[in-house]
């Protein structure tokens, strides 16, 4: 699973999406336990610029996601206040 959400991470379909969700799935994905995994898992399924704006802060996410503990960690991934230099992971 964790394999197949790298991978899904990495191929979004728009760069912006592709950065942040492939970043956050390095950093993230080999501690989170299994139902972490399964709410990333089910982000994966909503559109790419609605996880990007959700994320960033731009939009409000929708009741589902509300009070989503993973997407506040994606939201602070997003601000990357360390200022990290960051680029798109390698799939192996």
């Amino acid at each position: 699973m964790r394999a197949r959400l790298v991978y899904q991470s990495r191929k979004r379909g728009t760069l912006e999406s592709d950065l942040l969700l492939s970043t956050f799935a390095k950093e993230q994905l080999g501690a989170m336990p299994e139902a972490e995994l399964n709410e990333f898992d089910r982000l994966m399924d909503e559109p790419d610029w609605d996880i990007y704006y959700w994320a960033t802060g731009k939009r409000t996410p929708p009741e589902r996601w509300a009070n989503s503990a993973l997407l506040e960690k994606l939201r602070i991934h997003a601000k990357n206040e360390g200022k990290a230099v960051r680029r798109m992971p390698d799939l192996s």
